[in-house]
C-alpha cells in the first residue's frame, strides 16, 4: 500500500496543507507528516522507506531526510500497546502514550537543532536535484492549491504494472534485506544483555542520573536506557521484572521514543543514500535518550 501514499497525490495534498506550520516548528516540508502517520499506523520501516524514496526523488534535502528518518519514524500504535502491556502497565496505557507523544514532539524540535543533524547540508540528491516548490500562486487559497498539486501528481502516477512492480520491490527488500538483520542484531543484543556484563558497564553513567531523578532500582534500570539501541523491545523485556511501577513507566516511555534501533531503523538507514553513519546514529540515540529521560521522569512523578 506504500505507493498509494506516495505516488498518487496524497503527499502533495498533505504537504501543501501543512507546510507553513511544519516549516515554522520543525523546519521541514509539510509532506513529512505522511512519514510520521505511516509509521504510527503501520511500522517505523514504512516511514523510513517513504523518507528514502522522497529523498531519492528530490523532495527532501539531505538534512530534511536525515531529520525525518530519525525523528518522525515514530513507534506504531499496536507496538506501543504491546510494550505497555508486556511491562505490566496496561491500566496506564493512555498516560504512557500521552507521555510518548509529548516527548516525541519535544525531541523533534530539539534534536534536529543539535549536531550531528544540524550540520548536514540542505543539498538535494545529486542525480535529480530539487523537485519541490513550496510557493502558493497569487489568488489561490492554500486548500485549493493543495488540491491542484494532488491532482497533477495523481495524473502522473504510475500505471497498474509499475504500481505492482514498486510494491513488490518494497516487500522483497524488507523480507530479504531487512529481516535477516533484524534477527541477527536482536539476538546479539539480547545475548549481550543476558550473558555478559557489557551493558551494565556501559550504562554505569546512567545510574547517578536515574538516582538524581529519584527513580527506584536505578542500577537495574540503567541498562534499559542503552539496550534499546539494539532492539526497541529489549528495554521492556529487561525491565518487566523491576518492582517499581514508577521506574517501569519511565522505561516504557523512554524506550518508545528513542526511535533509533539497529535491528530495523538503523539497518535501513545505513543501507540508504541518506547521509548518516553508525556514529551519527549513536549520537542521535543518546541525544533522544537525554531529552526523553527527564521528561518521562517528571511526568511519572506527577502521575504516580
Amino acid at each position: 500500500l506504500l505507493p498509494f501514499l506516495t505516488d498518487y497525490g496524497f503527499m502533495e495534498f498533505v504537504g501543501t496543507t501543512f507546510r507553513n506550520s511544519f516549516r515554522r516548528v520543525f523546519r521541514l516540508p509539510g509532506r513529512s507528516a505522511i512519514d510520521a502517520t505511516a509509521s504510527w499506523l503501520a511500522a517505523a520501516a514504512v516511514g523510513i522507506l517513504i523518507t528514502i524514496q522522497q529523498y531519492e526523488k528530490g523532495f527532501y534535502s539531505k538534512r530534511e531526510s536525515a531529520v525525518i528518518a530519525t525523528n518522525f519514524s515514530i513507534t506504531s500504535l499496536p507496538f506501543c500497546v504491546f510494550v505497555v502491556g508486556f511491562i505490566g502497565l496496561e491500566a496506564m496505557f493512555f498516560q504512557v502514550y500521552g507521555t510518548v507523544v509529548l516527548i516525541g514532539l519535544v525531541a523533534a524540535i530539539v534534536v534536529p537543532r543539535l549536531p550531528p543533524l544540524s550540520r548536514i547540508p540542505d543539498e538535494y540528491h545529486p542525480l535529480v536535484g530539487k523537485q519541490i516548490a513550496e510557493s502558493t500562486p497569487q489568488g489561490r487559497s492554500l486548500f485549493g492549491h493543495a488540491l491542484d498539486e494532488a491532482r497533477q501528481r495523481a495524473a502522473r502516477g504510475p500505471g497498474p504494472l509499475e504500481f505492482l512492480r514498486t510494491a513488490a520491490t518494497h516487500v522483497l527488500d524488507i523480507w530479504f534485506g531487512l529481516l535477516p538483520a533484524v534477527v541477527v542484531v536482536g539476538m546479539a543484543g539480547m545475548a549481550l544483555v543476558e550473558f555478559t556484563p557489557l551493558m551494565h558497564w556501559l550504562a554505569w553513567p546512567f545510574v547517578p542520573l536515574l538516582e538524581l531523578l529519584q527513580l527506584p532500582e536505578a542500577r537495574d534500570a540503567a541498562p534499559t536506557m542503552l539496550v534499546g539501541f539494539f532492539e526497541m523491545f529489549l528495554p521492556a523485556a529487561i525491565g518487566q521484572d523491576i518492582e517499581s511501577e514508577l521506574t517501569r513507566f519511565v522505561i516504557a516511555a523512554v524506550s518508545l521514543t528513542q526511535l533509533i534501533y539497529m535491528s530495523e531503523v538503523g539497518v535501513l538507514l545505513l543501507r540508504s543514500p541518506i547521509p548518516l553513519n553508525f556514529w551519527n546514529l549513536v549520537q542521535i540515540f543518546l541525544l533522544r535518550t537525554l531529552v526523553a529521560l527527564p521528561l518521562a521522569a517528571t511526568v511519572a512523578h506527577a502521575i504516580l
